[in-house]
């Protein structure tokens, strides 16, 4: 599966913004769904995480209350709501996707994850 991330750019704190990511292929359905940040001098870590039929999401605890990750299988994308950015959410931001079996927990790890978006930068003004 290949993957295009876009929507990234400056936006206000307190603001909104909506990432997206759409898949190409015909099993898009059959993978689950993460986006990850990487921010200058920091390592890539994981946002969000949506399952396949998007009944099990997860949220970094830094996140938690003001994005929301969805995904529209007709569509073949998986969104990123970013609701209240603040200034330490500029990074870069990765759209992925696993063919691995959830096994009751989400999947966080960047190793977990095959397929990787190239990146769409955001940048949160104060």
């Amino acid at each position: 599966v290949q993957l295009q991330a876009f929507g990234g750019g400056l936006v206000q704190a307190g603001g909104s913004l909506r990432l997206s990511c759409a898949a190409s292929g015909r099993t898009f359905s059959s993978y689950v769904m993460g986006w990850f940040r990487q921010a200058p001098g920091k390592e890539r870590e994981c946002v969000s995480s949506i399952s396949r039929s998007g009944g099990m999401t997860y949220y970094a605890d830094s996140v938690k209350g003001r994005f929301t990750i969805s995904r529209d299988s007709a569509k073949k994308t998986v969104y990123l709501q970013m609701n209240n950015p603040k200034p330490e959410d500029t990074a870069v931001y990765h759209c992925a996707a696993s063919p691995r079996v959830l096994g009751g927990r989400a999947l966080t790890k960047t190793e977990e994850y095959n397929y990787w978006g190239q990146g769409t930068e955001v940048t949160v003004s104060s």
